[in-house]
């Protein structure tokens, strides 16, 4: 490995400084990159905001740490374009937007790639939980080992391209050996705690976030049963709602829970309705990526980060940008336009796209 130059990306966290140190380890020349993305956690000075503040600090700590180059690249203007701002337009849209599949889509990926070639690497390696494993001549995305820490949902818009020069050495092992490989080597990033999933929003409050960049987002509508049409309530912004929501409706007195069924972004409508009208048959799907060829056996897909794969069946082409749906083979509660669906077969990755629009089961 001596003649071999590893790029690292590095967010400040225990997982990607693990890389670093193992990269390290193996005798290769490693220099760690870190975008730095956004000021909110200079200002907050939480730990566990990734690419800001005191996270680019123990990224260079780190790094220094273990002997190796870092380099911090200011990035702010074009994750404020690509993610936060495209993530205030989601919500403004009714939809519920993922921003970090969106950032691995653009800075995390693109952007840190495109760097680590012109810098002569021969590979990039990251801390996500993920599995590349060789079945022939090409690599193929698989879920990690640890099912509680997989990421693979997040990263279903990796190229080919990509994944041929990406590497993901912590995806066959638990957080709890990370942890005892980032205390064996010192670092002081051994305890920290975990990033949060919107790096971007401090104290989890993304209604504020979206308030500050489209001050319009808590424009007053109604809440209207999904049935009869009739008002229940008003709501202070579309922003607060995603479909499948069943708390914060402040809409007491009924003889039945009610849940978002539907966001009418261009009336300011939310709809609400009984658990039932939650239920869908298909889902249409838009800008889509495969990773490889489709498999001839049975497909599952996840249509939330932490829902369980459930056995689908593709209607149409999947890749290359194109629209496709897929069919539940049992109803499908709480599928919200604006996520992604991810297909699987097995533990590989076949690819997916974000949902726009449901099919109700009949």
């Amino acid at each position: 490995m001596q003649d071999r130059r590893i790029v690292v990306a590095m967010s400040g966290g225990v997982d990607s400084s693990v890389v670093a140190a193992l990269a390290a380890a193996s005798g290769a020349e490693v220099i760690g990159i870190t975008l730095q993305l956004y000021d909110y956690g200079a200002a907050t000075g939480r730990k566990g905001a990734c690419c800001a503040g005191d996270d680019i600090r123990d990224a260079r700590a780190v790094a220094d740490r273990i002997g190796i180059a870092h380099y911090v690249f200011n990035h702010e203007s074009q994750f404020r374009e690509e993610v936060v701002e495209t993530f205030a337009a989601d919500y403004m849209a009714g939809l519920t937007p993922i921003p970090c599949i969106r950032c691995n889509m653009g800075p995390k990926f693109t952007d840190l790639l495109a760097m680590a070639r012109e810098l002569g690497a021969d590979c990039m390696a990251t801390g996500h939980y993920v599995r590349r494993v060789h079945k022939g001549s090409t690599p193929e995305l698989h879920r990690a080992a640890d099912p509680a820490r997989d990421q693979s949902y997040f990263l279903y818009a990796t190229s080919e391209e990509q994944l041929d020069f990406l590497r993901f050495p912590l995806g066959g092992l638990p957080k709890s050996e990370v942890r005892r490989i980032a205390e064996s080597a010192d670092l002081r990033v051994a305890a920290k705690p975990d990033s949060q999933d919107i790096c971007f929003v401090p104290n989890g409050d993304y209604a504020k976030v979206v308030r500050a960049i489209r001050p319009e987002a808590e424009q007053p509508g109604d809440i209207v049963h999904a049935e009869s049409d009739e008002v229940l309530g008003q709501h202070r912004g579309v922003v607060h709602y995603t479909v499948g929501q069943r708390r914060g409706l402040d809409i007491g007195g009924q003889a039945q829970p009610l849940y978002v069924t539907h966001i009418d972004a261009g009336t300011r409508r939310v709809m609400v309705g009984p658990r039932r009208l939650l239920a869908v048959s298909a889902a249409r799907i838009i800008e889509t990526n495969r990773i490889g060829p489709l498999p001839g056996g049975p497909l599952t897909a996840k249509v939330r980060s932490l829902a369980k794969p459930v056995p689908v069946m593709l209607d149409g082409p999947l890749g290359e940008g194109q629209e496709t749906s897929i069919r539940f083979a049992d109803p499908e509660y709480g599928v919200a336009p604006g996520q992604a669906a991810v297909l699987y077969s097995g533990e590989r990755v076949v690819g997916g796209g974000w949902i726009a629009s449901t099919e109700p089961t009949a």
